[in-house]
């Protein structure tokens, strides 16, 4: 017989086996696609379309009731992860088998079908996860699913991209869909989980989408998905250009960044899920958003030196990933800890689509304002904006379900 403890970091170690196998695939995809459409002389714009392949991450919520609706036991919450994870891997598969020269098209198709398997079981691993575990435990499993995505971005998009130049699309990526489905035993074998019993019994449906954005006092939670992280987001967006010039070539960025900083990120991540369990959430989300200033105070110093060393980009760095690593977790915690009962994948999916559609948005700001005002603008509009979140974070209580209040310091 296990102990609890011991049933909980099982339990965890499943999450994360199911959060890293979603993400590997979907980030290799998205790194070397672009690399492969410009080495075939597609142009810019149609590389920027290939964007559109992540679009079933951002339109998810809308089939996210029906998972909800169709899920109540841990075995059909089992069912829908594994069957979308086995169609996942098989169309990996299928794409092996293809030229990407002769049919790319094909493959596009394929790979937004892939991802759409991807993003359902996502809804259904972040549903059955909310009902897990406890709530004081959800920052451990934040930190989980933040680490999860971090581990595959940094396998996907870097370690994957060097063995595909070595091994070729069609001896690799079979590799990547068996390492899916091994992924998927800890979830097979593990029969610890229990789920919270839901009171309300009433089935989820597509109104229930509508409904959330009328909970009173819900704009709280929606302004804070949005402004949290958002004095951050332009400036990790832009280290790869910022490296560019000054002077760093393709490979070290990929080692500087992709390497180093995203495994700072997962550190903290980590790192982050202990600290808010042990610091209590309200006390952390001060803390975090005061931390979010730090990155846009050290680039905007940083920028002042004409040839800043080696070490002091490599700060930078890693200030800006492992801060992103605790913001990430905290915002996961949060969101999952105010899902409404029988609606655990809409809730959670609609607010880390926010959060997406947000960075997205912030994106697009701050490389419009670094074109017209230089990287020191776009450092200080981001420290403008850290500071509008922090004192937002500080001077508006957070938003929270009646029966989780108990769980807030």
């Amino acid at each position: 017989m296990k102990s609890k403890s011991g049933t909980t970091t099982y339990n965890l170690f499943t999450f994360f086996s199911l959060y890293i196998a979603q993400s590997i695939p979907m980030s290799f995809f998205a790194t070397a696609l672009p690399v492969l459409m410009r080495q075939g002389n597609y142009s810019l714009f149609a590389i920027a379309l290939l964007k559109l392949i992540k679009l079933p991450w951002i339109v998810k919520f809308l089939w996210s009731p029906l998972v909800d609706s169709r899920t109540d036991t841990t075995r059909q919450y089992k069912r829908w992860i594994l069957g979308a994870e086995i169609v996942y891997a098989a169309i990996i598969f299928v794409v092996a088998m293809l030229d990407i020269q002769t049919d790319f098209s094909l493959i596009i198709l394929l790979i937004l079908l892939a991802f759409i398997a991807s993003a359902t079981q996502d809804i259904a691993t972040d549903a059955m996860a909310a009902r897990a575990f406890e709530r004081k435990d959800s920052s451990l499993l934040n930190s989980i699913q933040s680490m999860g995505s971090f581990t595959g971005s940094m396998v996907g998009g870097g370690f994957l991209l060097l063995l595909f130049h070595q091994m070729g699309w069609t001896k690799m990526l079979p590799w990547v869909a068996v390492f899916v489905l091994i992924a998927l035993i800890p979830l097979v074998i593990n029969k610890q989980i229990q789920l919270r019993e839901r009171k309300n019994t009433k089935k989820a449906s597509p109104k229930d989408m509508l409904l959330f954005f009328t909970q009173k006092g819900i704009w709280r939670q929606i302004v804070f998905l949005v402004l949290f992280y958002a004095g951050l987001i332009g400036i990790l967006s832009s280290l790869s250009p910022f490296l560019v010039d000054k002077g760093y070539n393709i490979k070290e960025i990929g080692a500087m960044v992709g390497i180093f900083g995203v495994s700072t990120g997962i550190f903290f991540s980590f790192v982050s899920g202990i600290f808010i369990r042990k610091i209590g959430k309200q006390r952390a989300r001060k803390i975090i958003a005061f931390f979010i200033l730090i990155p846009a105070v050290y680039f905007i110093w940083l920028i002042s030196n004409e040839k800043p060393s080696y070490g002091l980009i490599l700060t930078g760095v890693a200030l800006v990933w492992s801060i992103y690593g605790m913001a990430s977790t905290l915002i996961n915690t949060s969101a999952m800890d105010i899902v409404r009962d029988g609606r655990e994948g809409t809730d959670f999916t609609i607010q880390i689509v926010l959060t997406h559609l947000g960075a997205m948005i912030i994106t697009l700001v701050s490389a419009k304002v670094g074109d017209v005002l230089g990287f020191k603008g776009l450092f200080i509009m981001e420290l403008v904006i850290a500071a509008i979140s922090l004192i937002f974070v500080l001077f508006t209580r957070p938003y929270t379900l009646d029966v989780e209040k108990e769980f807030l310091k």
